[in-house]
């Protein structure tokens, strides 16, 4: 069972799941890029059962491990620390941002199977790469609850499947099981699961990015039950990010 949750990153998704890790009651070790005394004000503000550490300590001390970083920082993250440890993987590839990967622009490659590549001796998990970080906090709900939520798992090991669906409910969402990292494009940018089904329908009348902007801040967000993200998942396509960017114009 997961008391300690390791957090490798401590922007909006680490923030996010930082705190509701706390709300259930677990410990929260987490680290950044900066080192631990640049979080010291931000542990402050989440309270106790949370403490900065290097990178090293939040994946040794973690029960279990989420790494939210961009994924240009993969080689950075502490592949010892994390040998044998249930790694999920928040990551998704922005070429924009990351640069390009041969990989994954030919579609080799998942995201989460580069990852997996790279920390050979982790169990790598893909999960929370498909929500924002508002709604992620805002949807979280009980266990049985007719509304709550669910989010796509993925994975090549089944017990660090296990874990990490445990690890869900404990935060406050159902899961639906992708099976093998193969499988995770599913739930990656550019497919009808990313973001969009978590959000209500955009108003009419939006004017510029400012206004669609406030909007996406202060809208509450749309329960999307298992059954629904199941049947997303079942009928998504997959687009090179290179198709993805001649779309998008």
């Amino acid at each position: 069972m997961t008391k300690t949750l390791g957090l490798i990153g401590a922007g909006r998704i680490g923030g996010a799941l930082a705190r509701l890790a706390l709300a259930a009651g677990l410990d929260v070790v987490v680290s950044n890029s900066g080192g631990p005394q640049t979080l010291i004000d931000t542990v402050a503000q989440w309270g106790e059962g949370a403490r900065a550490a290097t990178a090293a300590d939040a994946a040794r001390l973690g029960d279990i491990v989420v790494a939210t970083v961009p994924l240009g920082a993969l080689r950075r993250l502490p592949a010892d620390a994390l040998a044998g440890k249930t790694m999920v993987d928040t990551m998704n590839y922005y070429p924009e941002r990351d640069g390009s990967l041969a990989e994954l622009d030919s579609r080799e490659l998942t995201s989460s199977e580069l990852v997996q590549r790279g920390l050979p001796g982790a169990r790598v998990v893909k999960a929370f790469n498909n929500i924002d970080f508002l709604r992620l906090e805002i949807l979280a709900g009980p266990t049985g609850a007719a509304d709550r939520s669910a989010l796509p798992v993925a994975g090549d090991s089944a017990a660090a499947k296990e874990e990490t669906i445990r690890l869900l409910d404990v935060l406050g969402y159902d899961a639906v099981d992708l099976g093998p990292l193969s499988e995770s494009w599913r739930s990656e940018p550019n497919t009808a699961v990313y973001v969009q089904p978590y959000l209500p329908e955009r108003p009419v009348g939006l004017v510029g990015d400012e206004d669609v902007m406030r909007w996406f801040l202060d809208c509450p967000g749309a329960p999307l039950p298992a059954d629904r993200l199941a049947g997303l998942l079942r009928d998504a396509v997959r687009q090179s990010p290179a198709d993805a960017r001649e779309r998008l114009g």
